[in-house]
């Protein structure tokens, strides 16, 4: 399939602050020897062409012009490449015909999102389909969710390989994190608490942790809200602003690996806090923040400084 299309990946949403992180770092495989058939996407031609010179890309690395409010121009893209990249959000208002147009032409689809009830939404409406034309549909490939859910899958190959079986608990502990918000990631989660606020429906599947496994529930699973001594860390924990999404995407690889890490596996994230007085105070206040507070004034195409990026890390 791949080889009979124009391209192997289509970084789509290269103008904005994220897309053009991507875009950069493909440019950079590129010139370091390593061959690779892209193109960047966007709605406007001029400033995409203004984005791949600003990236160092060469100057005929190809420009694809789409719109996410133009089924059409998606579908164009689509046929054209093996991948596509998007980094285009809120998905849940701007993502739909791109997944959409992706399972029907059986190209692959990647994206950052964190907004579970449409990433359910989108597997109920296309996972058989998608199934069909060979169209491979993955969410979530940024902070949320890779760093957790590979750690998850790595250390539960050691298990197995170790102990002849899969840990049926796993504890998720970020020790240390810097790091900022983009604007794209902030907008996403107003958007998705603006979509509990219309459907009330909507919190009872945000809190599942089991909400992208169709048809399968498995066992109670830690609270990951109230801060608590941890002894397995020797210190306070507490909760952890991603979890809500990771954790799902960690019971949906179990789901899709035939429940490799077994029926009964309970998995958690929390943020290790300190120790004694002090790291009892730092957990309770960790668990009173106000996620819209972080991000509070960025704007779509925003986001850390250079400095930021580079400096920004996390430790588990």
């Amino acid at each position: 399939m791949g080889s009979a299309r124009d391209y192997e990946i289509v970084v789509y949403g290269a103008t904005g602050f994220t897309g053009r992180l991507v875009a950069e770092y493909l440019a950079k495989v590129q010139r370091g020897g390593v061959a690779v058939r892209w193109a960047i996407g966007g709605r406007n031609r001029d400033r995409l062409a203004e984005i791949r010179d600003a990236i160092g890309a060469p100057s005929d690395t190809p420009l694809v012009v789409a719109d996410a409010g133009d089924p059409a121009t998606l579908r164009s893209m689509v046929d054209s490449s093996t991948v596509v990249v998007t980094t285009v959000g809120p998905y849940q208002q701007y993502g739909s015909d791109l997944v959409s147009a992706c399972v029907e032409r059986g190209t692959s689809y990647v994206d950052l999102c964190g907004e579970p009830h449409w990433m359910r939404d989108m597997i109920d409406a296309h996972e058989a389909r998608a199934r069909a034309t060979g169209a491979r549909i993955v969410f979530s490939c940024g902070f949320d969710s890779i760093p957790f859910d590979c750690g998850v899958q790595q250390l539960q190959k050691h298990c197995v390989e170790r102990f002849g079986r899969p840990a049926p608990r796993i504890k998720g502990r970020v020790r240390g994190l810097k790091g900022g918000m983009s604007g794209g990631t902030f907008a996403s989660l107003k958007a998705t608490l603006a979509a509990a606020a219309r459907r009330p429906t909507l919190l009872k599947l945000l809190a599942d942790p089991f909400a992208l496994t169709p048809g399968f529930a498995g066992p109670e699973q830690p609270n990951g809200m109230l801060p608590y001594w941890d002894a397995d860390v020797g210190g306070w924990v507490a909760p952890f602003m991603m979890a809500p999404i990771n954790t799902k995407n960690v019971h949906r690889t179990n789901y899709l690996l035939g429940h490799a890490y077994g029926t009964d596996f309970r998995y958690d994230e929390m943020m290790v806090a300190g120790l004694g007085e002090v790291g009892k105070a730092a957990a309770e206040a960790l668990a009173k923040l106000n996620p819209l507070a972080v991000g509070r004034g960025l704007t779509p195409g925003e986001g850390p400084s250079r400095e930021e990026q580079e400096s920004g890390f996390y430790e588990s």
